[in-house]
């Protein structure tokens, strides 16, 4: 049941990723407009595979039995280091949600990118905004395919870094960088709830970061309801920060 673009989707985000250490260590020998010539194609190809692999699980036979029939997801990864007992593993992992995500992320960036070659064509700063779009969008990426909790929070992390980078772009006047700085704090605030909630399902789940075991083991009642609880409240308080909601929706205004 092995599918090329299921089984490779890793790539939609290294290719971004690829164009921003490109531009992060190139920029400079590039010309001045030539940024867009390797951002936006790295992003078109990722939409295209983000296009394939959408039609790819669409395809994809589901197994069981009446109600219970469902596409298998796919799970790829390897360890990335380990301490004593606990393995920190990276991999990426895809179902139905993965997929619809990975499609509308490349989609909007491809338009972002498209739409930045013309409204930033005179900016000083052209190759820096680029080299940041990339950065961002493989990191919006890399938090849809995540198989592990700290492989999500890295990726949230640095979605946080290229928000700060991007709304502080034109530095040089006070209420853009001001602007940059009240966002990062007050995402920042936020994320103390996402990386404690991250702790408590590790610990909760017998010091796992999968998410897909965490899932089988909340919903097999492996896991105490009120942890499951408490664990998901501290998750849902990085997202109020990060999409702006209130009481840390200060920062949007700005």
């Amino acid at each position: 049941m092995h599918n090329w673009f299921l089984d490779n989707a890793w790539l939609i985000p290294a290719i971004p990723a690829a164009a921003f250490v490109v531009m992060l260590f190139f920029g400079k020998r590039l010309p001045h407009q030539a940024a867009h010539l390797i951002g936006i194609p790295a992003v078109g190809i990722s939409f295209v595979l983000a296009c394939a692999a959408a039609v790819a699980w669409i395809r994809r036979p589901s197994v069981g039995v009446g109600e219970e029939r469902l596409r298998p997801y796919v799970e790829r990864g390897f360890t990335w280091w380990q301490s004593g007992g606990v393995k920190f593993r990276i991999g990426i992992h895809i179902d139905g949600l993965a997929v619809m995500m990975l499609f509308v992320v490349t989609l909007v960036s491809l338009l972002v990118h498209i739409f930045s070659s013309a409204y930033m064509h005179d900016d000083r700063r052209y190759v820096y905004y680029f080299a940041a779009l990339a950065l961002f969008t493989a990191s919006m990426l890399l938090m849809v395919e995540a198989s592990e909790s700290i492989e999500l929070l890295v990726g949230w992390e640095l979605v946080g870094v290229c928000s700060f980078m991007l709304i502080g772009h034109w530095w040089e006047e006070q209420p853009n960088s001001d602007a940059a700085l009240k966002a990062f704090f007050t995402t920042r605030t936020g994320d103390v709830g996402l990386m404690i909630g991250v702790i408590l399902l590790f610990f909760a789940a017998g010091q796992t970061f999968n998410i897909q075991a965490i899932n089988d083991k909340a919903l097999a009642g492996q896991i105490p309801h009120y942890l499951v609880l408490l664990g998901a409240v501290a998750l849902f308080i990085g997202t109020i920060g990060k999409s702006a909601q209130f009481p840390l929706h200060t920062w949007l205004p700005d």
